[in-house]
């Protein structure tokens, strides 16, 4: 169509340039350079061409047309990328799962045991069905599909912001963080967005002819298993936190001298003869007269907050953290409970421990698990290093896998491995 329409094709060229010129010369302090840039707009282009064209022609089917597919490769293209994000880690996507049933949000205990299964299945049909949405398959039950499902997310994400039960609803994992009602907005709009589409879903035609499409969908879902299959067995295939190979936990935990403070209003309530005054400060006392009351305290505004903050090595009680992750070569096998300790890792730990150890490494284990246990698992397994207390949630976000290892040099991450992979460990 915008081939065959002069005026279409015009202002495609001219946005095309625009466009481009815009992001990748004004925005690309982003650093995405300007091939990305060119590819969105080439898209962009022809959408407002389309856009314009339609307007300037009168022709509103257009128009509808173009807004309805517009949405339809948006919504397409978004649950296709919150999918594959979340697949690249559906034991993190479980663990929030776990958050959600557990006792202080739903508490529905009896499906923690089943939240790495929900886990896989949820993202899987999260990415099939915006696979189907973009090629047009089965539209019915496409949207409908993804209609029950952005109303039960909406629900979910309003339920976190109202109560303030999980801070972070895991939509996008770690690579995109989103606060409880920016979640919810996001929702909403999607919701907004899909709502639109099923009222006009005789708009949306399929892209594909049946032997293709049916292609598409076979490879899609075979990509997914693989993938799956891929980070189960070894671990996530885009590492977004800060624990990554590369970064360095020390400099992750630490708080510049000039990073800016949590701010706070204080609500101070005093007794003045018959009335309750209201005095309202930042912190100071106020200069009131009668008798105090009580304070309540807000937060207005959150300070710098490190990527690393709940980190922390403790021996006998002594927190150890720096003085342990300066160590110039060091091995820690990481378990965040050692009764769900894997029984296939523990010739594997001992074999990779023992090239550390010739290696000129120090080697320790962190772990939630009680004194009682690891003492237990120690003396059980004959391992030659011991365990150190570190939080559950901590080690859960460290590594993907239970055990896992990482190794350290001045508290640089050199490698991380799954049990699996314990041989491969790097301790050049």
């Amino acid at each position: 169509m915008i081939l065959k329409n002069k005026t279409y094709f015009f202002f495609g060229i001219i946005s095309i340039f625009i466009v481009t010129f815009f992001c990748a010369i004004l925005i690309d302090p982003l650093g995405m350079g300007i091939i990305p840039y060119f590819l969105f707009s080439v898209y962009f282009s022809y959408s407002l061409g389309l856009l314009i064209g339609a307007i300037i022609t009168k022709n509103f089917h257009t128009l509808i047309n173009f807004t309805i597919n517009s949405l339809r490769y948006f919504v397409g293209v978004l649950f296709i990328f919150s999918g594959l994000i979340k697949l690249n880690d559906p034991i993190g996507f479980s663990f929030k799962l776990e958050e959600y049933f557990g006792p202080t949000v739903f508490n529905i205990d009896f499906l923690i045991p089943f939240v790495l299964p929900m886990a896989i299945f949820i993202v899987i049909v999260e990415v099939i069905l915006g696979v189907f949405l973009i090629i047009g398959y089965k539209k019915n039950l496409t949207i409908w599909s993804l209609l029950l499902m952005i109303v039960f997310f909406t629900f979910l994400t309003w339920y976190s912001a109202y109560f303030n039960k999980v801070t972070d609803c895991g939509c996008f994992g770690d690579a995109i963080k989103l606060t409880p009602w920016e979640s919810f907005t996001k929702d909403v709009v999607l919701l907004i967005m899909i709502t639109f589409l099923y009222f006009k879903k005789n708009i949306i035609k399929p892209l594909l002819k049946p032997p293709i499409e049916k292609y598409v969908i076979v490879f899609s879902l075979i990509s997914c298993v693989l993938i799956t299959y891929r980070v189960l067995n070894h671990l996530p295939i885009l590492d977004f936190r800060a624990y990554k190979i590369g970064d360095n936990i020390i400099e992750n935990m630490r708080v510049p001298e000039d990073a800016p403070k949590d701010i706070y209003e204080y609500e101070w309530l005093f007794s003045e003869g018959d009335e309750t005054k209201k005095y309202i400060t930042n912190g100071e006392y106020p200069n009131a007269k009668g008798d105090f009351l009580g304070v309540e305290t807000k937060l207005i505004q959150k300070g710098y907050e490190p990527s690393i903050y709940d980190f922390s090595i403790e021996v006998n009680g002594n927190n150890l953290t720096d003085e342990i992750l300066s160590e110039d070569k060091l091995l820690i096998y990481i378990s965040y409970n050692l009764e769900k300790f894997s029984p296939k890792a523990i010739e594997n730990m001992k074999l990779s421990a023992e090239k550390a150890i010739n290696n000129g490494f120090k080697i320790i284990g962190l772990t939630a698990s009680s004194i009682e246990d690891r003492n237990v698992f120690i003396k059980t397994n004959s391992l030659s290093f011991e365990f150190y207390t570190c939080d559950e949630t901590a080690l859960k976000t460290v590594v993907r896998s239970n055990p896992g290892a990482i190794v350290l040099k001045a508290g640089k991450v050199v490698d991380k491995k799954h049990y699996k992979d314990f041989s491969d460990l790097n301790f050049d």
